[in-house]
């Protein structure tokens, strides 16, 4: 089975409203994703999903980072990628400390710190003393 494949599967019908959002691992959404419209696409210089790949995978290697995860929002075109607006990074690390980590190219339209998820996403148990960075955008 191909990358995409497996992502569709792994989302179900990420169109269904009533449906939690799915956190992937970012192994997940980003093997075999060449689509420049799946993640920060509104971005000045959009970077491509391989650069965030990078990116991303330097933050979740962080011995202050739990985790890293791509809330998928959508699939707009059938023969695309399913697309994210949102980046969650599970970690003790305090906000500002969170933002230096994005250089300025990369940078979301907003931050939110939360120490617990909404039901409009997948359950994701956030440790103990630690809490979620949403990084979101438009």
């Amino acid at each position: 089975m191909n990358p995409r494949q497996r992502l569709l599967d792994r989302i179900g019908d990420i169109n269904d409203v009533d449906r939690p959002r799915p956190l992937v691992t970012l192994a997940e959404f980003f093997d075999g994703n060449d689509d420049p419209a799946s993640i920060g696409y509104n971005l000045p210089a959009p970077p491509a999903p391989a650069e965030f790949a990078e990116l991303l995978s330097s933050i979740a290697r962080r011995d202050d980072v739990i985790d890293v995860r791509i809330e998928v929002k959508d699939l707009e075109d059938p023969d695309g990628w399913p697309s994210s607006d949102s980046i969650w990074i599970f970690t003790t690390a305090d906000l500002s400390t969170v933002q230096k980590w994005f250089p300025e190219r990369f940078v979301p339209d907003e931050w939110h710190l939360v120490t617990e998820l909404e039901e409009t996403t997948e359950p994701y148990q956030i440790p103990a003393g630690a809490h979620g960075i949403h990084a979101w955008y438009d």
